[in-house]
């Protein structure tokens, strides 16, 4: 097993359980290009079984005061990184008739207010990855999305932090509209953290969907995420938005 790791990141946990280790950014293109390279050369004929594509940044705030390179950033790292990654590994796992695993997000199919561009980046990963099944099912190669609800981990005292800069960072305007739904949206969406899902039941997922005979084009993971998606689908627009705004904390 092989991991694509930020370089400024520690990975001492990772090689602890002999993962072996390539520095990757998945925002440099020649990063990218290099990591190929290197997997063609140790691999030889046998090709790559097996892509996870998960690297992520959660963005968020009113859309209307977002600095456009903060919404570039987002997409970049969440979608565009994904889609540049996937395409420079393609011929190695085309030749293994491999699979390609992404993360996506109960927020691709559903979306609350202030959390647009983290939304719109899982949203798009949904269409990036249902066309990247129908297109490469009669080569071989499997294609699968991994749609949790919240998950319990340590990168939400990021999101914490990121989103207070947002909200300091707001203009006068900017906080008069939207200053105490945007604090409420981001209290709620702490205390969904507290009680997310346990990491192991995504890679539970994860697993089935590189090792079953016959994986599931989208594997739902969470309560709350088949709760969302199926009120989504049965409630008319207004009443869903409604629902939203109240569990997440914009009243």
């Amino acid at each position: 097993m092989i991991a694509g790791v930020l370089p400024s990141e520690d990975t001492s946990a990772l090689k602890a359980i002999n993962v072996a280790v390539l520095p990757l950014d998945i925002t440099k293109r020649e990063m990218i290009v290099d990591v190929a390279e290197r997997l063609k050369k140790q691999l030889g004929g046998d090709g790559l079984y097996g892509l996870f594509n998960n690297a992520g940044i959660g963005i968020s705030g009113p859309l209307e005061f977002m600095p456009m390179e903060e919404i570039r950033r987002q997409l970049d790292v969440n979608l565009f990184g994904h889609i540049a990654v996937t395409q420079a590994l393609l011929p190695l796992i085309r030749q293994a008739k491999g699979r390609i695993v992404n993360t996506t997000s109960m927020l691709g199919r559903v979306t609350s207010a202030f959390s647009g561009p983290y939304c719109m980046s899982k949203y798009a990963m949904e269409a990036f990855s249902d066309a990247l099944r129908q297109e490469l099912a009669p080569l071989g190669v499997r294609v699968s999305a991994i749609e949790p609800g919240f998950i319990a981990t340590p990168l939400w005292s990021k999101f914490k932090e990121q989103s207070a800069e947002m909200l300091d960072e707001l203009p006068p305007e900017g906080r008069y509209l939207y200053g105490e739904k945007f604090k409420g949206s981001i209290d709620a969406a702490l205390k969904w953290a507290d009680v997310g899902i346990p990491s192991h039941k995504v890679a539970k997922k994860v697993v089935h969907a590189f090792t079953a005979k016959k994986p599931k084009a989208a594997y739902i993971v969470g309560l709350e995420a088949h709760q969302a998606i199926f009120a989504q689908r049965m409630l008319p627009r207004s009443w869903f938005d409604a629902l939203l705004n109240k569990l997440f904390g914009v009243k």
